[in-house]
């Protein structure tokens, strides 16, 4: 996460985010890693253009079958807040987490408006903004609240920067939804919700965006991020596709609690599939493909972004695997080969996911930025044919670390470092949660060394992804800045 005074910045081609760096043979840390770079990210906040109708399609994959595995599974506790009525008063203000009521207005594109620009700066709260089929060059800002902006098609509605604008969609207002469309080549991010981007004239970094959500969105080959939410609360993030970005391909930040879900969703060919840097409570991921990244997802605490540490996310029914594919792009010459790695978080469950066929690791819970794990539960995974399964260590490469009430239990597994990790860290009475701290044997861990750099611009673009149903139909549902309600004992570990 780059940052000016607490807020997102513009970030120049070639920085990186929160990887895992590689610093020498046998020792790994959770960094900040950084590379220099000859090009400038180009100023296109907002900028419109001309909308084309010469389409390629783009995007797909979809989420495992998350739904069957072994009833058996020990289960835990899901506390989650009720969803809110989507009923709002009849004119909120643009600070207001409550939505307002839809309307009857649809403003087509380009029928009613030239440009999505055009048409979501006539919107008012309530409406929805459809775009028919086309290539759009432009840079999109919505302001105004409770707002749907919704494609037509989410394979042949194609936001696109041209590797020269800045972000595809900027959303600095309250319970806005995009929907079903597809934004790519874009300088910095694809998709970001927040009031804190210093390029926006009205940005307020000590205010938070309340209610968002992304919803069939297909974002690839952008500079950062594909999809981005920062310092916002009351997200849904899902049944959406992020590929070829040389950071990650979805990234929530710097909230708490977060209040959100990503859910359904598939991210390959990334530097990083999931990052989430001091996000956290009540964040749930879930039922998601984190396949073919360098990293599949992270939850990390640093001092880069405020808010830390990171803490209280559950991440379950997820498949994480073969996260070290050379041609996924990076911004630095970071670390490769892990699936699940927990840099400094705290009480984080991982729970029921698939992780297999990571070339360094499966789920590895570490030290970050000082901040010391303490509280996570790794309970009930499966995982197989990883570098090793399972790992609690040291960054440092100490000889021991310290529990620090880490646990593990109920996971299949073959290899882990401590070994009989489940012996030497357990989940039980006077361990885990709430427990004395006490030391843990722990060696070094067998690193991959990272493949070459790829260019992020040269990563293929994806084919078609199933678009949102009904999506020609003129009803629409704002954003609300409540999580739904995460029935957690009923994910079970995917089917291989």
């Amino acid at each position: 996460m780059i940052l000016r005074n607490g807020q997102p910045r513009r970030a120049r081609l070639g920085l990186a985010d929160a990887t895992l760096a590689l610093v020498s043979t046998s020792v790994l840390v959770l960094a900040l890693t950084a590379c220099g770079s000859s090009t400038g990210a180009t100023k296109g906040s907002a900028q419109t253009g001309s909308a084309k109708s010469d389409v390629a399609g783009s995007g797909s994959g979809s989420a495992a079958d998350s739904t069957a595995g072994s009833p058996s599974l020990p289960t835990i506790d899901a506390t989650t807040s009720a969803p809110q009525s989507t009923a709002g008063t009849a004119s909120p203000s643009a600070d207001s987490a409550v939505p307002a009521p839809p309307t009857d207005r649809t403003i087509r594109v380009p029928a009613d408006a030239s440009t999505i620009q055009a048409a979501v700066d006539q919107a008012k709260p309530g409406d929805l903004v459809l775009v028919a089929a086309g290539t759009y060059k432009e840079a999109v800002h919505v302001r105004t609240p409770s707002v749907v902006v919704r494609g037509i098609n989410r394979n042949t509605v194609i936001i696109d920067g041209s590797d020269e604008l800045e972000n595809g969609i900027l959303v600095s207002a309250n319970n806005v939804a995009i929907e079903n469309l597809t934004v790519r080549r874009f300088v910095v991010n694809g998709l970001l919700f927040t009031k804190a981007y210093d390029d926006n004239p009205d940005s307020n970094e000590h205010a938070i965006l309340r209610g968002y959500r992304a919803s069939y969105v297909t974002a690839s080959n952008n500079g950062l991020y594909g999809i981005y939410a920062f310092f916002a609360q009351g997200g849904v993030i899902e049944h959406s596709y992020a590929s070829g970005h040389p950071d990650s391909g979805m990234y929530v930040g710097q909230c708490k609690p977060c209040d959100a879900v990503l859910r359904d969703n598939v991210a390959e060919l990334n530097a990083v599939g999931y990052e989430g840097t001091n996000a956290s409570g009540n964040l749930f991921v879930i039922n998601s493909v984190w396949r073919r990244n360098r990293i599949g997802l992270t939850p990390n605490s640093q001092n880069a972004e405020k808010l830390a540490p990171q803490g209280d996310i559950v991440v379950a029914g997820n498949v994480v695997e073969d996260n070290q594919d050379p041609a996924a792009p990076s911004a630095a010459q970071g670390g490769s080969g892990f699936g699940i790695a927990v840099g400094g978080g705290q009480r984080n469950v991982v729970i029921r996911n698939l992780v297999r066929r990571n070339a360094t690791a499966g789920i590895v819970v570490t030290d970050l930025a000082a901040y010391q794990p303490s509280g996570n539960e790794i309970r009930s995974n499966t995982l197989e044919k990883n570098g090793i399964d399972l790992a609690l260590y040291s960054s440092d490469g100490a000889a021991s670390v310290p529990l620090r009430t880490n646990c593990f239990a109920g996971n299949t597994f073959v290899t882990s470092l401590p070994e009989s990790i489940e012996s030497a860290a357990p989940c039980a009475a006077g361990v885990g949660p709430g427990a004395t701290d006490v030391p843990v044997a722990s060696g070094p861990l067998a690193l991959q060394q990272a493949a070459p750099n790829v260019d992020y611009r040269q990563v293929p673009l994806p084919p078609a992804h199933p678009g949102m149903p009904d999506a020609s139909s003129t009803l629409r549902t704002p954003a609300v800045a409540t999580v739904p309600v995460v029935d957690l004992n009923a994910i079970m570990v995917p089917k291989p």
